[in-house]
């Protein structure tokens, strides 16, 4: 029992790896971004390798994007971006938002040193960084998505984990309408 409940458990963390990969097969927007999933996929044994590939000049880039405040919000674009966005280039001030349990990209908030508390977030920037969390995950067609956020101090990679996946805690939540980021 004891060992099919941890088969169990594995089949659950490969299923969620795989609907996130599928996510992101989905918003890919150019061969690149799907060069780059096949990159992982391989690298994860979910592929073999045909051969050697060409070396990509050039990564894709996360998306970028200015809020009403001011603000550059950074999004993923794939988990290997997540990983890269969320544990190298964001500080332990930024702020990470992710769709609660559901598949998508991991969203930073770049905030000025200035800004020491939860309360001195600008509120439009939170409800559009949410929006977006929302948008580019598994929830897009829903009307109502909760997304985490918290301080990407607060954001670690267990050990042995998948690209793109993370544990946090001292989070809040904020419920997003992925519609809004189309507009």
């Amino acid at each position: 029992l004891k060992h099919l409940e941890n088969l169990m458990a594995k089949n659950q963390q490969d299923i969620d790896y795989l609907e996130s990969v599928l996510v992101a097969i989905k918003q890919a927007e150019s061969l690149s971004e799907l060069d780059e999933i096949i990159e992982e996929l391989e690298k994860e044994n979910y592929l073999k390798e045909h051969g050697k590939r060409q070396k990509q000049q050039q990564r894709s880039e996360p998306r970028r994007f200015i809020s009403s405040d001011g603000l550059e919000i950074m999004v993923g674009r794939n988990n290997r971006q997540n990983d890269i966005l969320t544990l190298k280039q964001a500080r332990g001030h930024d702020l990470w938002l992710h769709a609660k349990d559901i598949p998508g990209t991991h969203v930073i908030i770049k905030l000025p040193p200035s800004v020491t508390s939860i309360n001195d977030i600008p509120d439009k920037s939170l409800e559009e960084a949410a929006n977006l969390a929302a948008y580019f995950s598994k929830a897009q067609e829903s009307s109502k998505v909760p997304v985490h956020y918290t301080f990407r101090a607060n954001v670690r990679k267990p050990g042995g984990a998948r690209p793109g996946m993370v544990i946090y805690d001292n989070y809040w939540t904020i419920m997003a309408n992925p519609y809004e980021a189309r507009l």
